[in-house]
């Protein structure tokens, strides 16, 4: 006699999920260990060179020290941030680190904008030219270009002087003596370099838009204005943003080798930003925990502005999806 067993209904089914759960808590027990290994090296350097550092900062702006490894640390408390806001050169940085960044907004995301837009006319070889004679100045070390800078503007026998003087009957004297001119010639020098990495960041954002969303518009009767202001610039819109996130984050490090070649802050501290009166308190002050503290304060704003910013990035930019 023989007997046929039925299977019960949906029993492969579940059988089947049983199966793949169980290989699924295998998978999860043993994670595979390949791709952490590749990016080990580079989180061992992060730690290192980064957190560390950061750390160690926050650490020593609760201490008093003069840098000098044989006198001990004395504890502090709060009395160095205290001692920073009471800092009455901390506002004249603040204020310069503030015009900076308005200034370098033009020159980083203005000016590239519309020298994309216009470049755009320009074909073939000579485009590829025209670019890289814009992007040179971005690759110029910043101490060649403040020695450069610096004897263009030279009171006596600078080129841009004696332009100014014998063409135009315009004295400017000694810019980087004067609190109005050396500011705006550390603007100028920065701008001058930032514009070329602008246009070139523009540029490739430009290369991404597909040229059939205005030659649609232009077919329903759009104007080129039109076309630039409801198509172009909000297909942009990640590039202007990622570039005026960089701006506002990195200006004050942009600016502090043309001040520390220049100017040193001067004259009266009219060219100083927050990034310049730190290596003072550290260097020049030999303060090493008000240092720290200035590098904490100037951490955490920096790093609440970066949230906001990517976070308003995330609602303003438009992608082509």
């Amino acid at each position: 006699m023989s007997f046929t067993i039925t299977p019960v209904p949906g029993q492969e089914r579940y059988e089947r999920i049983a199966r793949e759960g169980e290989a699924a808590v295998r998978r999860w027990r043993k994670p595979p260990i390949a791709p952490y290994l590749f990016i080990l090296p580079a989180i061992a350097l992060l730690v290192f060179w980064i957190y560390r550092p950061l750390i160690e900062t926050f650490q020593l702006s609760f201490y008093h020290w003069n840098l000098l490894p044989t006198a001990p640390k004395q504890p502090a408390g709060l009395s160095n941030y205290t001692a920073l806001f009471h800092d009455r050169e901390l506002g004249k940085a603040v204020i310069n680190t503030i015009l900076y960044i308005a200034a370098f907004l033009v020159c980083s995301v203005i000016l590239p904008l519309v020298i994309a837009l216009m470049s755009r006319r320009v074909s073939g070889r000579a485009r590829t030219i025209y670019q890289a004679l814009v992007f040179v100045p971005f690759l110029v070390t910043p101490v060649a270009t403040s020695a450069v800078w610096r004897w263009l503007f030279d009171p006596y026998d600078g080129v841009i002087v004696v332009v100014l003087r014998k063409g135009f009957g315009i004295d400017i004297g000694s810019v980087f003596r004067s609190d109005h001119g050396a500011l705006i010639a550390i603007i100028i020098i920065v701008g001058w370099q930032m514009l070329g990495f602008g246009v070139l960041v523009m540029t490739a954002g430009m290369a991404g838009i597909s040229p059939d969303y205005a030659e649609a518009a232009s077919v329903d009767g759009a104007s080129n204005s039109t076309i630039l202001r409801r198509i172009t610039v909000p297909l942009l819109s990640p590039t202007i943003l990622f570039l005026a996130l960089m701006t506002i984050l990195l200006s004050a490090q942009w600016t502090y080798p043309m001040i520390d070649v220049l100017t040193q802050g001067g004259p009266d501290n009219a060219t100083t930003n927050i990034y310049y009166l730190l290596y003072e308190i550290a260097f020049n002050n030999f303060d090493a925990g008000m240092a720290g503290a200035a590098g904490t304060v100037f951490f955490l704003v920096f790093g609440a502005i970066a949230v906001l910013l990517v976070k308003l990035s995330d609602k303003l930019a438009f992608y082509d999806n």
